[in-house]
């Protein structure tokens, strides 16, 4: 890297555990319990967020709660709350503001923020994020992991290195040195599915890939090969850009009854599947990213998505691909709702997103 170059200031901040300690700092009864938000004693529903206490047993986000009883029978779950997230969100968020504009949120508890020019003067990356991480625990009785570097790629990666109530500062004299030791299994962007396919090309480690031409890297990976070549090196331009949106076409049906039957939602998809494809051929767009969203008689809502290296350019394709991921759901209770949408535009593609991800979203009664 240049040593002459004018680096950014880049933090990623990422509040621990955060539905769950906002429900233990609300609640003194579940203070220092293995308590999951989300899901239910009789084994129905999935797990939104687990507490540390339940992570120690292997209770994971997006797990069901059958699973999360085998792993930790005394766990408790409560109900989630999103109004009162959604609340704490905006405190934190007002926090962020004493410092820059510049704040990107990912979700309710996670951001990126350009500090390169504070509000306040403070110069110091490492000095702005101890300051939010004190303001959030003294203000709001909550901690946040913080990410410190001069790209998003590399703050991301760092705000988890020393969860919880971390900090970790990973300078541009270290990025290299950092990204070549780094499993690629951690890369921010890299799947399951990916991962499988680098270990099988020999593929383990930053330096790895650094040892491969990057026509081999696009060749084996597709666009994303770019990617892979230039962050390995450090380099990542890509802008913490403020009140960024989510854009994407979809279509959704509230049943009269709750369905059952698998059977059944799969009429449904392929009808939804169907004004999908209608849809997105009349605004004349095409995405490269399918989701199918699930809201269960409970109110637990969870999506399932899938990103391509091409766009979905046929109705075929589009149902065939969501007729996948429903298949992969376990139904764990009667469905309310179903959905399909297509995002992640060609045009707006400027970072990889691959392999099926399962999240949990809000949901209210």
């Amino acid at each position: 890297m240049d040593p002459e170059q004018v680096h950014r200031k880049i933090i990623h901040l990422d509040m621990d555990a955060f539905y769950a300690s906002v429900d233990q700092r609300d609640f003194p009864e579940y203070r220092g319990k293995a308590i999951a938000v989300g899901g239910s004693p009789d084994g129905r529903g999935v797990v939104a967020t687990a507490s540390y206490e339940a992570r120690k047993f292997g209770v994971k986000s997006a797990m069901s709660s059958r699973k999360a009883l085998q792993l930790c029978p005394h766990i408790i779950f409560t109900y989630p709350r999103f109004d009162v997230y959604r609340q704490v969100s905006y405190q934190i968020r007002e926090i962020f503001l004493r410092y820059t504009d510049l704040i990107e949120p990912l979700s309710l508890d996670e951001a990126f923020l350009d500090v390169t020019i504070d509000k306040q003067g403070i110069g110091s990356a490492i000095d702005i994020a101890k300051a939010i991480k004190e303001a959030i625990q003294e203000e709001l009785n909550l901690t946040v992991s913080a990410g410190v570097s001069v790209n998003k790629f590399v703050a991301k990666i760092a705000s988890d290195m020393d969860k919880p109530n971390g900090l970790t500062f990973i300078g541009p004299s270290k990025i290299v040195k950092f990204m070549e030791s780094l499993p690629v299994d951690k890369f921010f962007g890299v799947g399951k599915v990916t991962a499988k396919k680098m270990h099988e090309l020999g593929l383990f480690t930053g330096l790895d890939l650094k040892k491969q031409r990057e026509e081999d890297l696009v060749r084996w990976f597709g666009k994303t090969g770019h990617f892979f070549y230039r962050i390995v090196r450090g380099i990542d331009d890509r802008p913490v850009v403020p009140n960024r949106s989510s854009k994407s076409v979809g279509i959704e049906d509230t049943f009269g009854e709750d369905v059952e039957a698998f059977e059944e939602l799969n009429t449904i998809l392929q009808r939804l599947c169907k004004q999908l494809w209608t849809r997105i051929g009349k605004k004349e767009i095409s995405g490269r990213t399918l989701t199918i969203k699930i809201k269960y008689a409970d109110f637990v809502q969870l999506t399932r998505s899938i990103t391509l290296e091409n766009s979905f350019d046929s109705e075929d394709k589009i149902y065939a691909t969501a007729h996948s991921l429903l298949s992969k759901v376990e139904l764990l209770n009667k469905v309310r709702l179903l959905g399909v949408s297509i995002s992640n535009f060609v045009e707006e593609a400027d970072f990889p997103k691959e392999g099926i991800q399962l999240t949990l979203f809000e949901h209210r009664p």
